[in-house]
């Protein structure tokens, strides 16, 4: 079958990914293999396929494909997650265009709602993963609200509750008043806004007295309990024991004495507001006094906003400072750099609340997962190490964590109210198991289905998705099954150091918990994706180029090279489509490499020539040292490293070397045992590029010969590490250099490369005669001749002490050579001057690190040489 000259991505892409589905390369059934297993970070059930999922998914792809290529069971889980506020967001807005609001709708229709967006939008990123490349197990794919894996949330909340770690609290919570449901502190960004610092005067009650506070939330003094001064604040001694008056509403409210105020900061006067403020809730507590909530939950304000009720929270703020103005109220108004919370989802600014919600307790939960990555003999090791820092400080500072939201869509927490009270409520798996723990709570037997109603509240997204390595096994509800015994733990996880406590943390505390060990071994934290001008990438930037256009300019090999060289573990990744060139014309390069060999016409009489046996020994060395030095890139997860060693050892070393090196001359066969070690040669090289460029690999080890499914590239095996000859290599690395300056002479003195030179050597350096085949034919010599003293009448170059003669060949304008060696003289003993300048310079040599000194030293050695030869060459032009 004959090579097309040009290789066409779309169409060798749709042909291999079907041809890996129908032979069912991807799934995995548990055997005696070694298993190797990973679980996709599952992405938005809504999502779209952006620069982030590619990388993170690319890299995900080369490890499960070389694992494969290893003989491993490789196992890799997709999935999507179901995005509780993300989702219903999406869905009450469509919604909305349709005319109907949410709240005229019954949770089942609502659902209703969002399984149909779901069972739309749901799948697409699934597919978009597959114009990727990525093979993983489709047979397997999971989503966080299929029914066995709600099954396992319900089952883990009600085993939690029952060991008395979740419980029902009234707490100051973070509001998001756009998705009208509560966050958890993980789930809200902080943000530095210009905004304004309000001194606004108070009136003593009894007489005309004011005393000033300051406040950025002029709109919250409609819900103040109190005026707090410190006890030993000697400007306002004349305040303790009396009372204050809020401006507008007029309510009476005391001053109380508190060493929680700040003498030094503001006017020494506190407004305390308990329901919106978390210092002023836990001072509210200790004096006991009202809280009065002025929000309803959009934050729009309530009765207790007056005449300001259902205006939004912003739009009250300048109104009501226009009023205070007018009451003469108003002191001053400073600007003032506030730090704001707002929600990651729907980018709302935050509103501290009192809420019921339902809480877990942390602080023992955590102590496995605290131990499991930062002990001595640590199960679980992050990359880059760095990031063991920023777990440490999380999982240290551990709060209880808030996993109920104001949701519909999501699991439904399993508690069941039986009567009016807040805590007359049971927790069960199902509502009959609900009404019986109901009946022997309350002693009364006719209690029945009807009697209850289950709590509204959905649970937090991450309560699902923290037991993704053990729910997508069933290893919850089947704790014994065989695939959670043979898969459990999982390998590699490959996700963003922005989810390092939502997920990754989580995921290790669930996992010490539920099945007594770690949930994977190592976790690869990538980079964020960011353009070249260092900005993240994002959509309202509009510098984040579409991923599946990127796919068809540049094929997805190529976008996988390209993400991969601009990425290193941990650090942001500057993503630049020129990578994504450099990575389709590698794909080119390897191509045309095929066409070239397999353009050969090959004998089976013809004697091996010694050039191309050399050449063969050298490269397979090269390639085991390549080997070895990319395996230690892949323990470490250096894929760029790893991917660039391979690149440089293709397009440099089997391109520009050793094709150049075995190639027959013009219309000439090549021998059989030469052209075969090639084709194997060729066949190793594309097994260690398949896992970074799975389509293009396949497609040519099926030109190279034919072969049944079994011996598909996709389940081949990886290259076996041998003995490496570093004699070899190192003499190889000599001889290119007399084969580069051969070359320039040749080049620079128009010597057409198709006539055979004349080529003498002083060997000063006793180097070996392995690679003279090899350096006689690239260099197109007559014969090597090795001299005892200089070539008269030659042009010369050196390769460390050995020197090299090429007879002048044709005219040659002894004048002008003359002169521009004369130039190169002069500027090297200038050169020269200035180094040795620096080495006599004591306090340098003293001074400077030795590899600066050793630097320099070599600097001199070099000129020195070079001297010798610019002189040597004049002479014999002389």
């Amino acid at each position: 079958m004959s090579i097309p000259s040009k290789y066409d991505a779309q169409q060798v892409e749709n042909k291999w990914y079907d041809y890996w589905m129908k032979h069912n390369y991807f799934h995995s059934t548990p055997d005696d293999r070694e298993p190797y297993t990973i679980v996709i970070p599952p992405p938005n059930v809504t999502g779209v396929l952006h620069m982030g999922h590619m990388l993170n998914n690319t890299i995900q792809d080369v490890l499960i494909r070389r694992a494969r290529l290893q003989g491993k069971n490789a196992c890799w889980v997709p999935g999507t997650d179901h995005a509780s506020i993300a989702t219903e967001a999406k869905v009450v807005a469509k919604l909305k265009e349709q005319g109907i609001d949410k709240n005229d709708l019954t949770r089942d229709e609502f659902l209703k709602h969002a399984w149909d967006w779901t069972h739309e939008y749901g799948g697409v990123i699934l597919e978009q993963l597959k114009k990727l490349g990525c093979s993983c197990d489709w047979d397997r794919t999971k989503f966080t609200m299929d029914d066995d894996m709600s099954e396992a949330v319900i089952k883990v909340f009600v085993d939690l509750y029952n060991k008395g770690l979740i419980y029902r609290g009234y707490r100051m919570v973070n509001w998001d008043p756009e998705a009208k449901t509560t966050l958890s502190d993980e789930e809200v960004e902080y943000v530095d806004k210009q905004g304004k610092l309000y001194h606004i005067k108070y009136q003593i009650e009894g007489s005309n007295e004011t005393l000033t506070i300051a406040t950025t939330r002029p709109e919250t003094i409609l819900g103040d309990s109190a005026i707090c001064i410190n006890p030993e604040d000697e400007r306002h001694f004349n305040l303790k024991g009396k009372k204050a008056i809020v401006p507008i509403c007029n309510r009476v409210i005391p001053i109380i004495e508190d060493d929680y105020v700040d003498i030094e900061f503001g006017t020494g006067c506190l407004k305390v507001t308990p329901a919106h403020d978390e210092n002023d809730k836990v001072l509210g507590d200790k004096h006991n006094l009202e809280v009065i909530d002025i929000f309803n939950e959009d934050a729009t304000l309530n009765s207790y906003g007056l005449h300001y009720e259902g205006k939004d929270r912003f739009v009250v703020r300048k109104e009501i400072v226009k009023e205070l103005e007018s009451l003469g109220l108003i002191e001053k108004i400073e600007d003032h750099n506030n730090r704001v919370g707002i929600s990651e989802r729907t980018k709302a600014i935050i509103e501290p609340r009192l809420s019921d919600q339902w809480f877990l307790k942390m602080e023992g939960l955590v102590k496995p997962a605290i131990e499991a990555v930062l002990g001595d003999d640590a199960d679980i090791k992050l990359f880059p190490k760095k990031f063991e820092n920023t777990y440490r400080h999380w999982m240290e500072n551990i709060r209880d964590w808030n996993i109920s939201r104001q949701l519909l869509w999501g699991q439904q927490i399993p508690a069941y109210y039986y009567g009016d009270g807040k805590e007359d409520f049971v927790v069960a798996e199902t509502i009959e198991d609900a009404v019986k723990l109901a009946q022997e709570k309350t002693s009364n037997k006719h209690l029945t289905v009807n009697d209850l109603r289950q709590e509204t509240d959905a649970l937090d997204t991450w309560f699902s998705s923290w037991l993704w390595p053990m729910s997508v096994f069933d290893g919850i509800r089947n704790p014994e099954n065989e695939d959670i015994k043979y898969y459990y733990p999982t390998n590699d996880l490959v996700t963003g150091p922005d989810i390092l406590f939502f997920w990754v943390a989580r995921m290790i505390i669930a996992g010490y918990e539920y099945q007594g060990e770690m949930p994977f071994k190592n976790v690869y934290l990538t980079g964020l994706v960011r353009d070249k001008q260092r900005r993240k990438m994002s959509k309202s930037l509009g510098n984040s180029p579409d991923a599946l256009k990127l796919i068809e300019e540049y094929s997805a090999d190529g976008v996988r090279v390209g993400l991969l060289l601009s990425s290193a573990a941990g650090n942001d990744l500057l993503f630049d489509e020129a990578l994504c060139q450099q990575g389709k014309g590698f794909g080119n390069k390897i191509w045309n490499a095929y066409r070239l060999v397999d353009g050969w016409k090959v004998s089976e009489t013809i004697a091996q020539p010694e050039a191309s046996k050399i050449a063969i020994e050298w490269y397979e060395s090269k390639f085991q040292k390549v080997l070895i030095e990319i395996e230690d890139h892949f323990s470490k997860y250096r894929l760029s490293d790893a991917l660039m060693a391979i690149y440089k050892l293709i397009y440099d070393d089997f391109c520009g070397w050793l094709l150049e090196m075995v190639k027959p001359a013009y219309q000439q066969p090549i021998d059989a045992k030469t052209y075969n070690a090639i084709i194997s040669i060729f066949e190793d090289n594309l097994k260690i590029v398949h896992p970074f460029m799975p389509f293009l690999t396949e497609d040519l080890w099926h030109y190279i010969k034919e072969r049944t499914p079994e011996e598909a590239l996709i389940v081949a095996s990886w290259p076996t590490t041998k003995p490496i000859n570093e004699t070899l290599i190192s003499e190889f690395d000599f001889a290119s250099e007399v084969i580069s300056g051969i070359r320039t002479i040749r080049k620079e003195k128009n010597i057409s490369f198709k006539d055979a030179i004349g080529f003498s050597v002083i060997n000063n350096e006793k180097s070996s005669t392995t690679f003279d085949a090899i350096i006689t034919k690239m260099g197109n010599l007559e014969a090597i001749e090795y001299v005892d003293e200089a070539v008269e009448g030659a042009l010369t170059f050196r390769v460390k002490s050995n020197e090299y003669f090429v007879p002048m060949v044709g005219a040659i304008d002894v004048e002008a050579e003359i002169k521009k060696l004369t130039e190169e003289l002069n500027y090297t003993e200038g050169f020269l001057k200035s180094v040795q300048k620096k080495l006599s310079n004591e306090r340098f040599v003293n001074n400077a690190p030795e590899q600066v000194v050793a630097s320099e030293k070599k600097k001199e050695a070099d000129a020195l040489a070079k001297i010798e030869t610019l002189k040597a060459s004049l002479a014999s032009l002389g």
